[in-house]
């Protein structure tokens, strides 16, 4: 129209070359699961090293890569929601990796890191003790939910509707006197570990033994694991019990944080 002046709007578009450098990187890295380091990701991808850096320090601070202690990059938490390559297990057992460790080295004890599966728990990653009377589980085998501080901590931090669905489908062992038998006596249990925030297995699973357990949380608040430490009653004691929980509260916590969950203000 006359005496109308025309304004050309502009618009950002991300040139579709960097598109395509950053699918390099990621498919490349759906196809190793183990993580690969810099220099290997630049030369593998043939991107100028400080670009593939600048992408991929871009991608780990969104979630969609995860950078373990040694330095190799591999699919993060957000890309396996997506349905990446890497299962959920093997993701959750490399970020978690270098907590269990310093978990390991603080408290001398079994460290143990574990899914839910259905009305079990699924060892997924275990750190044993050095000491020659130790409490030990393989990992791949499973326990159920009922008898575990591992379960039992997942069990409370659940939603209640989960919660409630999965109760009716539990096991239970007469392992030892201490085992939990009934759904009431467990429904007790839970209540008390929702206030602790932490779970105990005081030799309901094996006599002389005691486990201490937490959930792990995704992203979005729901459990994606649990850990626990465990050990002879003679080494984990009252003496030492509450130190203890607070080592495990604060590894699941940490571990919740690298998978997404935001920090409490």
């Amino acid at each position: 129209m006359p005496g109308t002046s025309k304004t050309k709007i502009k618009t950002k578009i991300t040139p579709v070359g960097v598109v395509g450098k950053v699918l390099r990187i990621l498919e490349l890295l759906d196809r190793s699961p183990a993580g690969l380091q810099l220099k290997d990701i630049a030369r593998l991808t043939t991107l100028n090293k400080s670009t593939a850096h600048r992408f991929l320090r871009h991608l780990e601070g969104e979630g969609y890569l995860f950078r373990d202690g040694a330095g190799a990059y591999m699919i993060g938490p957000r890309l396996v929601r997506f349905g990446s390559g890497i299962s959920s297990q093997a993701m959750l057992s490399r970020i978690s990796r270098p907590v269990l460790e310093q978990v390991w080295s603080a408290t001398g004890e079994t460290v143990n890191l574990a899914t839910l599966a259905g009305p079990d728990i699924l060892y997924v990653d275990v750190m044993e003790s050095l000491h020659t009377f130790r409490l030990v589980s393989q990992i791949g085998s499973r326990r159920p939910l009922s008898c575990t501080a591992l379960g039992k901590a997942m069990l409370a931090a659940m939603s209640a509707e989960q919660r409630e669905s999965l109760l009716p489908t539990l096991r239970f062992e007469s392992a030892t006197a201490r085992s939990i038998t009934s759904i009431p006596k467990l429904r007790k249990d839970l209540a008390q570990i929702m206030q602790l925030g932490y779970a105990l297995d005081d030799e309901e699973a094996v006599t002389g033994a005691r486990c201490v357990g937490a959930a792990i949380l995704d992203a979005n608040g729901k459990v994606a694991g649990g850990i626990s430490i465990s050990g002879p009653t003679a080494r984990i004691n009252k003496t030492n019990l509450a130190s203890i929980a607070k080592t495990v509260k604060l590894a699941a916590l940490e571990i919740s944080t690298r998978l997404g969950l935001p920090k409490k203000s």
